[in-house]
């Protein structure tokens, strides 16, 4: 495959010589005329023109790229101190070994006669980081008590 480039041509419409004559500068215009017209350059157009929304988008996107980064930035700094200044609940707990026989639900009524047994199962199991509700025995347990 071959790749062959043209060099440009001058317009002929430019070139006037000083002996010409009215038929010869003639056949010049109805030459210009029949070629087809070669695109403009750009360092022949002028000066750079932008319209409204070129303006406004030369302008606005850098503005509401800015604002975004900006925005993510102070979210992504502020919100770990906003999650650290948050103060949960305290829950007054005691420390319990398990023993034989011992369920989460005797445990709950046993230390926390109070409150449902199915909510102090729920926050022995997320206090001491349980995925089921089976524990051996001999296994340290923090419970929750009554305040």
């Amino acid at each position: 495959m071959s790749v062959q480039f043209a060099a440009p041509r001058a317009s002929l419409g430019h070139i006037r010589s000083a002996r010409s004559t009215p038929a010869s500068s003639n056949a010049v215009r109805h030459q210009d005329s029949t070629r087809t017209a070669a695109p403009r350059r750009a360092a022949d157009s002028g000066p750079l023109r932008l319209t409204r929304r070129g303006r406004l988008l030369l302008i606005g996107a850098p503005v509401l790229l800015g604002g975004a980064a900006l925005l993510t930035f102070i979210g992504f700094f502020t919100a770990p101190a906003l999650a650290a200044s948050g103060s949960g609940e305290l829950t007054r707990t005691q420390q319990v070994s398990v023993s034989t026989g011992d369920s989460l639900w005797s445990l709950a009524t046993e230390y926390a006669p109070e409150r449902d047994p199915r909510a102090v199962v729920a926050d022995i199991m997320e206090l001491n980081n349980l995925s089921d509700a089976v524990v051996p025995a001999g296994v340290q347990l923090y419970i929750p008590v009554a305040g």
